[in-house]
């Protein structure tokens, strides 16, 4: 049985991190996350079927072309986000949502308010990017 949210209900730092309903809230923010995503895509799909590729006039083609092209990689980056919101609404389930992989300290409120797919601390991802920075640059 899930715990029910008070209507203006917000996490806060004071609380007992990832309590059961610091986790039905963020199991709620992605789901409806997901959906919105979901809504997108289908949208997009709709007027991709709908729109016609016979424009007569060469760069009346192209530029649909173009902004079809741009639609389907973010349709791309959509699909890929789903998956992580996926993935963090196995990890509320497993009780490891909220949690550092690399470190297991709390992520933190904030940070997954800003943005609730996080896999790694504040610290832990500056490291992360760091290190990623250090191997481009050889």
């Amino acid at each position: 049985m899930r715990p029910m949210l008070p209507p203006d209900y917000h996490p806060s730092e004071d609380e007992e991190f990832m309590n059961p309903v610091q986790r039905e809230y963020f199991r709620q923010k992605l789901l409806r996350w997901r959906a919105e995503l979901q809504a997108e895509s289908s949208a997009t799909l709709q007027q991709l079927k709908e729109e016609s590729l016979a424009e007569a006039d060469i760069s009346d083609r192209a530029t649909l072309e173009t902004d079809r092209y741009t639609e389907l990689r973010t349709r791309d980056r959509e699909r890929k986000l789903i998956s992580k919101i996926d993935a963090a609404l196995m990890r509320i389930e497993d009780g490891s949502y909220g949690y550092c992989e690399e470190t297991a300290e709390p992520i933190g409120i904030r940070r997954l308010e800003a943005r609730p797919i996080a896999t790694l601390s504040l610290e832990a991802q500056e490291r992360h990017e760091r290190m990623e920075r250090t191997h481009r640059d050889d």
